[in-house]
């Protein structure tokens, strides 16, 4: 039997939209902070750090943030030499001490600028751009130039099609406000991107919004259109409560009315 997609959506948002669904996300570092220009930044850590076994993503964080409790005052008053010293022994899977102490100069140079992420952000975009796509190349160069670096993988652009999951997932947080994203930046939702991981795009395969077989940037725009005409105002409105299927030990992909 054919679903009304949008009312089946919608009734897995008002079951599993909550906080009791966060853990284990790296999501939940962000509520340990009141202060916007401290939450930014742990979430641009925590989501350039999203990639691998969760339980590791998590520990790799923690080890991150235990090093700069109040994580803006402590960037604004670190040196590049600092950063290298204080993480020379950091690793998670391929991100050394060193690609993580390029980021976070960079991102201080950045705030140092600008006044914060979320002004760059504002700085950047343009409000005829149909999405984030354009507004987060521009502030990868950024962050990359501040640190006198090329760029790695830890911060990824979507000028050579990467989907770029895990940037477009810490925008989600920074941008959408309800019960689990905590928001607070101006920039409007309906700009936001699907964070397109292997997850969302099984999901979404099987819920046939794309036939892509592979999660590219085309693939998360191309899935960030179907919702957008679910929800236009807020096309991620789905993300978190879909992405729990296959992640939290719960929830498995035999639960959803879809081919997946």
């Amino acid at each position: 039997m054919q679903i009304d997609l949008k009312e089946y959506l919608e009734g897995l948002y008002c079951s599993y939209n909550r906080r009791e669904f966060v853990h284990p996300d790296p999501l939940e570092f962000l509520y340990r902070y009141s202060n916007p220009l401290d939450r930014e930044i742990v979430g641009l850590i925590a989501s350039s750090l999203a990639y691998g076994r969760v339980n590791q993503i998590l520990k790799s964080v923690e080890g991150v943030l235990q090093y700069i409790p109040m994580p803006h005052d402590d960037l604004l008053a670190m040196d590049y030499l600092d950063f290298k010293a204080v993480f020379s022994g950091f690793k998670h899977r391929f991100t050394t001490g060193d690609d993580l102490a390029a980021m976070l100069f960079g991102i201080k140079k950045v705030i140092q600028e600008y006044g914060s992420i979320e002004e760059a952000f504002m700085a950047l975009h343009d409000a005829n751009d149909p999405d984030l796509v354009p507004t987060l190349s521009r502030f990868v160069r950024l962050v990359w130039k501040q640190a006198d670096c090329s760029g790695h993988f830890l911060l990824p652009s979507p000028e050579n099609g990467s989907a770029c999951k895990r940037a477009f997932l810490f925008l989600r947080w920074m941008v959408r406000c309800d019960a689990v994203d905590p928001g607070g930046w101006r920039i409007p939702a309906s700009k936001l991107v699907v964070p397109m991981d292997t997850h969302m795009h099984r999901i979404a395969r099987g819920l046939g919004l794309t036939h892509r077989k592979q999660a590219d940037l085309k693939a998360a725009l191309e899935v960030t259109e179907a919702f957008r005409r679910i929800s236009p105002q807020d096309p991620v409105r789905y993300d978190f409560c879909l992405t729990r299927f296959g992640i939290h030990p719960d929830m498995d992909y035999s639960m959803l009315k879809c081919a997946v």
